[in-house]
């Protein structure tokens, strides 16, 4: 009768039960793998050969038997070397090697030759789905364990050789393993402090409000002005990470193989991939549907540093991630939708040798080089940016300044918090529209004011009438669109919130409308 064990594999950034069914009979010798495996999975015969010699079993070589394992559902895609362990497993309880119950344990681990067990990608993925699926126990590598641990409410069982997976599941002996360093929300060091940087007071008030909010920023200014000082500083005011947001974006970088060894997520990523970057690495795609930067960027900041110089498909991808919050890539083995809710910087020159209306240097491109350029950040992109910023360069005299001893950053991050904690009491009132498709996608739920809805934005951003009039004016003076009307009751709302105040003046209306012209 064929023995049955349980695992997982990786399917976008969720994790998929497999069955892992092994038969033998008798017959000529043979040792197949079935279900859509790929090469990486179809190698795990070698190295289940090896480990169990090693290991002091009988391997599947040994013996004239003609050995079938199945990787139930066969309809999805199996790749990784993570079913070394259950494969093994399964083989030794049909073999009668061994003897234990496998219907409440998960096991998943890359096996080497002499039969230890290696780390996996998307441990947390795996272990997360096990719980929601009623398992009790997760066997997986000892170096996953950090990651792991993440999940309340699961046994998790760190095994480092095939050996100690065997005494647990025989004996019920736990192995011993060193013990997971706690998860604390410490402050990160930042290299860059808001005190480190000379002038720019406007440009760090307009950053403090896209910290607050969630609102995405484009500064445009000559070279040296401090532009990509300004955006690197800007992770040092984000606010600390929740643990919902610590468990989401450690499974994506999980998932992603970018965890380093034993590690968590505990500040918020800083992504800035480079100009030259194709449209697969920033949205993600390719052969295999990997992620793209924009999700790499979850819960914290994608800057793109000279946003013109990106190829013009890849800045128009990012349409549907600035609007939804989501990607969704299509591919011909499945459809896979990733998580991209991220605060966009980016930063731009005013013409390609950067200084165009500079009184400090005269500039050498002409006219149509110039507009070429300018045109290269498209309207549809530009209206959903909600903060234009025009970055001066910076006065001599402010160069010789001492800086503040006193982190600014750190003050600037606490009325940070205060606002978003205020957004995080409003919305946890609202009778919140998205949640409704939150079946579909679990990344719809609204937090941050830049994600309001219409609905929203009309219960949460009422005007007195003299604000009401005041905006109309601007609106007809400045010509602004309905999405610009939008974002300037959005920006007003967390300008509001900063100043820890329940309603919507005129004083913040003003305020945002400033940050709607177009460097």
């Amino acid at each position: 009768m064929p023995a049955k064990v349980f695992s997982a594999t990786i399917h976008g950034i969720d994790a998929t039960i497999i069955t892992v069914e092994t038969d033998i009979s008798h017959g000529l010798h043979c040792f197949t793998i079935v279900g859509l495996p790929d090469k990486s999975v179809d190698e795990s015969k070698d190295r289940v050969n090896a480990a169990l010699k090693n290991s002091g079993f009988d391997w599947p070589k040994k013996t004239n038997q003609k050995i079938i394992v199945n990787l139930a559902p066969a309809h999805i895609k199996k790749e990784g070397s993570g079913y070394d362990l259950p494969i093994a497993m399964s083989y030794l309880l049909a073999s009668e090697q061994v003897a234990f119950d496998p219907k409440k344990t998960l096991f998943v681990g890359e096996l080497a030759l002499d039969g230890h067990i290696r780390p996996i990608r998307g441990a947390l993925a795996v272990v997360a789905e096990a719980k929601k699926k009623g398992f009790v126990a997760v066997v997986l590598p000892s170096e996953n364990i950090t990651e792991a641990e993440l999940i309340s409410g699961i046994t998790l069982v760190p095994a480092s050789h095939i050996t100690q997976c065997i005494d647990y599941v025989v004996k019920g002996v736990m192995p011993e393993h060193a013990v997971a360093r706690a998860h604390k929300k410490e402050r990160a060091a930042h290299d860059y402090d808001f005190s480190n940087i000379k002038g720019q007071e406007h440009a760090k008030r307009a950053l403090e409000i896209a910290a607050a909010g969630g609102h995405n920023v484009l500064m445009s200014g000559p070279p040296g002005a401090g532009k990509t000082m300004l955006a690197r500083a800007f992770a040092s005011i984000l606010p600390d990470m929740t643990e919902e947001e610590i468990i989401a974006s450690t499974k994506i970088h999980s998932v992603a193989g970018e965890l380093t060894e034993g590690g968590t997520i505990l500040s918020r990523p800083f992504r800035a991939p480079h100009h030259s970057a194709s449209s697969a690495a920033l949205i993600g795609g390719g052969a295999h549907a990997k992620l793209g930067e924009i999700t790499l960027a979850h819960n914290g900041v994608l800057f793109l540093d000279e946003f013109p110089e990106f190829r013009r498909d890849v800045i128009e991808a990012l349409r549907q991630p600035l609007e939804e919050r989501v990607i969704t890539v299509s591919r011909a083995h499945g459809s896979f939708s990733y998580p991209a809710r991220f605060t966009l910087v980016a930063t731009k020159n005013p013409c390609p040798c950067g200084w165009y209306e500079s009184a400090q240097r005269e500039c050498a491109c002409s006219l149509p080089s110039i507009l070429r350029y300018q045109k290269k950040v498209s309207g549809p992109i530009a209206d959903r940016i909600d903060i234009h910023l025009t970055i001066p360069a910076v006065a001599n005299e402010k160069l010789f300044q001492d800086a503040p001893e006193k982190s600014e950053s750190e003050k600037i991050q606490k009325r940070v918090n205060a606002a978003r904690n205020m957004q995080m009491e409003r919305f946890d009132k609202d009778s919140n529209p998205r949640t409704q498709r939150a079946e579909q996608s679990p990344y719809d739920g609204v937090s941050l004011n830049s994600e309001m809805s219409p609905k929203q934005i009309k219960k949460h951003c009422q005007l007195d009438s003299a604000s009401l009039s005041f905006l109309k004016d601007a609106l007809e003076r400045l010509r602004l669109s309905a999405r610009s009307f939008h974002k300037i009751l959005k920006i007003a709302r967390t300008i509001a919130d900063l100043a820890q105040e329940k309603d919507i003046s005129s004083l913040h209306i003003a305020e945002a409308i400033q940050y709607q012209q177009r460097g």
